[in-house]
Parts: C-alpha cells; structure tokens; sequence
C-alpha cells in the first residue's frame, strides 16, 4: 500500500513535516520524529521528553490511521529529553528498541551519564541544567543493538552514521535517495541553550548542546561527518529542520569554526573530556565550581515570560515587515589552547591517574 499524498506532504494537529515520509513532534523542547516507508510501515526515532506519550499516540494516529504502531523505536542517544516515554511506548506498542552498544549503559541501568554542566552559560536552557533528570533508564527487556551494517531497522533506504561526542553512542540517520539527515543533537538548528529560542525557533545552526556535551573533540568531527554527506534538509532535536543553501553554509561555516562558534569560553568538560565504556563513565574532570547558575535560574524564571513575549512579537513584527534574519558570526578569536580544530581522539586513559576498572557510576 502506497503512504498517502495526504501523508507525504502535510502535518496535522499534533505534528509537522519535515520531507517527504518524515514528520516531527515537539514535546516541550525537543524533537521526534516519524519516519514512514512507501508502503506504509514505520518507525519512530527518540521518543521525547516524559508525559507526552498520549500526544505521541495521537499523532501517529492522525499520519498513519487509527490504532497504527510502529515497527521499532530507534534511539539517537539516550538522554533523558530523547526517551522519555520510550519504556511506556514500546510496552504499549509492543516492539523492540534499537541503540548503539555505547548507549547501552545508560539504557540498561548500569550508568548515569555524565552530569551536566550549567557552568557553560548561554541561556535558562543550561542554567537550569543542574535540575534535570540524572539517572539511567532501564529497558533491558526490549533493547536491541543497531545493525553493524549501518542498515535502519524497519526502514528503507536509510543507513545511520556514528557521530559520538553529545553522548558516546550517538548516531544520526541519513536517506541516501534525498539527502536527508536526522541529527539527534549532532548539531542543533536553533541555540539550545536559551529558553527564548526554545519558544521563537528561530532557525540557525548551533553545535551540539553545550550543557550535555562531554567530548568536544568528538563532537566536533561527528558535525564534519555530517558535512561530508552534504545534506539537502536536516532536521535535529532541538530547532526546526532547515534545508537548502542556508543549511550548507551555516554548517560549513559551525565545521570550519567549531572551537569559536560551538564550544563554550569554560565549563568542566571544555579542556578535558569525560572518558567513558561500554559499561559506562570511567572518569570525569572535576567538577568548575560555579553557584551562579543556581541564582541565575531563580531570577531567569521571573523574567522569562516577558522576554517571551518580546521576542514572539519582535518575530512577528519582522514577519509583517518582510525582514529576513541574517546570520551572525563570532568577531574575535578567543585566547584559547583548543582554538584549533582537533585532530585526534580524546586522550586515552592515563592508568597512573585513572584505574579503568574503576567506573564513576555514582555520582550525585
């Protein structure tokens, strides 16, 4: 049975498209997405942010008709934005989930990721950081490893691409047929880190999450994997899927300048990355002592709504004035050791510092 013309070009109360077979779900702040095959059959990628897995089940009712399930649940990574309604879901549908054998840990039980980090700055997004949910899942009974032939399970045409440093299994997919790439939080198509973008989703390329990328280095050869595909439309977890020139140039332009534009200026992960294995975190640079976030937050929450309000509507005056945003780019260089593009992998473990037996699981 062929996906319906209805299917292939519109979204509906819950959802939006993103391209031919693709549609995406906001839930709070971050994306999903579903993804169909020409007969009709599909999956879901990530899973969204706890509570919404009624508007999840709504959605895929509306694209895919009533009582429609998928044939598997496929995680980008594992953090807690990305599945928070996976357990309840894959009971309900009764299908297998897929990940990378890195996400393993985080999805089994075994580890906590490491913490996040609100000492980076940039916005509410990651002064609040220190709040969210912290410790591991556990969906053991229906986890399943992704295919090491890159292949997607339940879909075709579709191949996924390790791209590690957000997390350490993190992978995105890519349709060969249109070139089109889902991201995760590879990269991001709107600053993470500050609540107004969260709700004007103003379109741009940003880096991975600052507050929840412990591998910088990493990171930043995933994005120019990324790049080497060179996609027509990218649609990533946290943003508005972009398309065309504008998304070549602004991710030629975060590759090129990655260790200005992504990084943050401190944080605890920005010269050492937290190291970690198959069964979970080995070590983490210390902790950056920083209380301002905490204050910050408080103050952020009491002016939020007005700033809100003056941006939504700073954005419709621009709409009704025809003006178009331009993109910006950092005007100075930063006196840093890492202002360079990194060639090599994360430092190994050095066993005089650290015992590789010895996983920091247990942090606070």
């Amino acid at each position: 049975m062929e996906t319906s013309q209805k299917h292939q070009a519109v979204g509906n109360r819950h959802s939006f498209p993103v391209a031919p077979r693709v549609w995406g779900l906001k839930t709070a702040f971050v994306n999903l997405f579903y993804v169909a095959n020409p007969d009709g059959s599909w999956v879901l990628v990530d899973t969204g942010v706890k509570g919404y897995a009624k508007q999840i089940r709504n959605a895929a009712d509306e694209i895919f008709g009533q009582h429609s399930r998928p044939k598997a649940i496929i995680l980008t990574h594992g953090h807690f934005d990305h599945v928070g309604t996976v357990k309840e879901l894959a009971e309900h549908w009764q299908v297998p989930v897929y990940a990378h054998p890195m996400e393993f840990p985080y999805l089994t039980g075994m580890s906590s990721y490491p913490p996040p980090d609100p000492s980076v700055g940039g916005g509410a997004m990651a002064y609040m950081s220190f709040i969210y949910p912290k410790k591991p899942i556990d969906i053991s009974s229906v986890l399943e490893l992704l295919p090491e032939d890159g292949s997607v399970p339940g879909l075709e045409g579709w191949h996924w691409v390790q791209t590690p440093g957000h997390s350490p299994g993190h992978v995105s997919f890519f349709r060969e047929e249109d070139r089109m790439l889902l991201v995760g939080d590879a990269f991001t198509t709107r600053d993470a880190e500050s609540a107004i973008a969260v709700m004007t989703e103003k379109r741009e390329v940003h880096g991975p999450p600052n507050y929840y990328t412990p591998d910088w280095g990493t990171a930043h050869h995933s994005v120019e994997t990324l790049l080497n595909l060179d996609p027509k439309v990218a649609a990533s977890g946290h943003g508005m899927p972009m398309r065309g020139e504008d998304l070549t140039m602004q991710l030629e332009e975060l590759v090129r300048n990655f260790w200005l534009k992504a990084v943050p200026k401190h944080g605890r992960y920005v010269h050492e990355p937290a190291i970690m294995d198959e069964q979970g975190v080995v070590s983490l640079p210390p902790a950056v002592s920083n209380t301002g976030p905490k204050v910050l937050a408080v103050a952020g929450a009491v002016a939020v709504a007005g700033l809100v309000w003056m941006a939504v509507r700073n954005k419709n005056n621009n709409r009704k004035n025809g003006q178009r945003s331009s993109y910006s780019t950092y005007p100075k260089q930063r006196p840093y050791s890492h202002n360079r593009v990194m060639t090599g992998m994360p430092p190994t473990i050095d066993p005089n510092y650290d015992d590789p037996e010895a996983h920091t699981n247990n942090y606070p």
